[in-house]
């Protein structure tokens, strides 16, 4: 792809987010009944490609299980408040009712309190218990000293997360975790990420992990890219990670999968994040919106309460529906924001494809006037593509 100029000495590519695009139908159609919109990673097989997201403010034991009988995976974020209280739910009524000013503050002393081991097993189990898969997240710099009880716990599914993780962490400080050695030793599958480049994406997935996460600042909790100023917008860090799935597989056979994590509100967003290359999608925001998650119409990021330079903000949603309204419908609402896994299939319908992996070859166009084209009514009413 051409570089631009932006001055002289320095050029760079110019990179396209999901509202940038849109999905060119094809000759065919389909039934949606005749569409599966289901993923497979490792040993696992999941009615939909959807991960909920490590918050939380979206993700308890009790959502996690619920999104399980849905059809997905829900990630518990193993050093949150479900492992750093017996009972979090108090700390989820204060977080609910602080002020936008002094909300930061206040969590960081809440998220003072010391990772307790033994509620990581005891969380663990009581989602295996439920008869559905396990999943959950550690940051790099806890993974190895906290492994000993995810193991203990039996857990199927392990997401090593951060805002960037790389294959190759240098550090003058301390030993830094050796991603490649852990992930090919530990007994379970791994997902690492984030990452939103072709080069970051390849060397994790030579580490050996069974997927990657893409995305780095596209959260709408987050604000890495306002703090920091880094990150790429998602349609194309996942097409640049699709392109390093393409070479690892030519490379060594292995297919590892990726998985948009961001960014995406609607079930439009999510067909375009699959069109762009991903297997499946992480998401957080949109089931902060389900009457069952824990932040009570609050949501905010694993870095909200960073101690020392917070990357994200306690963001307040409307409350909508069921996970299960949120997920598989029905919907009641127009705006595209209910029934994400059926406005999916019914794209790939539309589309005429009938996998996922075939949806991954939809054609696209650059479409800057694809959400304002002819919706001059909508916008000024407030209604349907013009809602807030």
């Amino acid at each position: 792809m051409a570089e631009i100029e932006i001055g002289i000495g320095k050029s760079g590519r110019r990179a396209y987010g999901l509202d940038d695009i849109a999905i060119v139908p094809s000759r065919r159609t389909r039934d949606p009944e005749d569409v599966d919109i289901s993923w497979e990673i490792d040993a696992f097989r999941f009615e939909i490609p959807l991960m909920g997201a490590a918050m939380d403010g979206v993700m308890s034991p009790g959502t996690a299980i619920e999104v399980g009988r849905i059809g997905g995976v829900g990630v518990l974020n193993l050093e949150g408040l479900w492992t750093r209280y017996e009972d979090p739910e108090p700390h989820f009524e204060e977080i609910a009712t602080l002020s936008a000013d002094k909300a930061t503050r206040r969590m960081q002393e809440i998220y003072e309190e010391p990772i307790r081991p033994d509620l990581i097993v005891e969380r663990i189990r009581e989602i295996k218990d439920a008869g559905v898969v396990s999943c959950a997240s550690l940051t790099p710099q806890r993974t190895e000293k906290l492994a000993p009880h995810i193991l203990a716990a039996e857990l199927d599914l392990l997401v090593i997360q951060g805002t960037v993780v790389s294959a190759e962490h240098v550090s003058k400080q301390v030993e830094p975790l050796n991603l490649k050695q852990f992930v090919r030793q530990l007994e379970i599958p791994v997902i690492v990420g984030g990452c939103a480049s072709y080069q970051a994406a390849l060397h994790l997935m030579r580490t050996g992990a069974a997927g990657i996460l893409v995305g780095v600042g596209p959260g709408h909790a987050c604000t890495t890219r306002g703090v920091l100023g880094i990150g790429v917008p998602q349609a194309t860090a996942i097409a640049d990670a699709r392109a390093a799935r393409m070479r690892h597989l030519d490379e060594t056979g292995v297919y590892v999968h990726v998985i948009a994590d961001g960014g995406m509100s609607t079930g439009g967003d999510i067909a375009k994040a699959i069109v762009c290359g991903a297997d499946a999608v992480m998401i957080g925001s949109p089931l902060a919106a389900a009457h069952e998650a824990p932040g009570r119409g609050h949501h905010w990021g694993m870095a909200t309460f960073h101690p020392s330079l917070p990357r994200g903000a306690r963001v307040a949603t409307e409350q909508r529906g069921t996970l299960r309204e949120i997920l598989v419908g029905p919907a009641h609402e127009n705006d595209g924001r209910l029934n994400l896994f059926g406005a999916l299939r019914t794209s790939m319908a539309t589309c005429g494809y009938e996998s996922v992996k075939e949806f991954q070859k939809a054609e696209v166009m650059i479409a800057p006037a694809l959400q304002t084209e002819g919706k001059s009514l909508q916008r000024s009413q407030g209604i349907g593509m013009g809602h807030g």
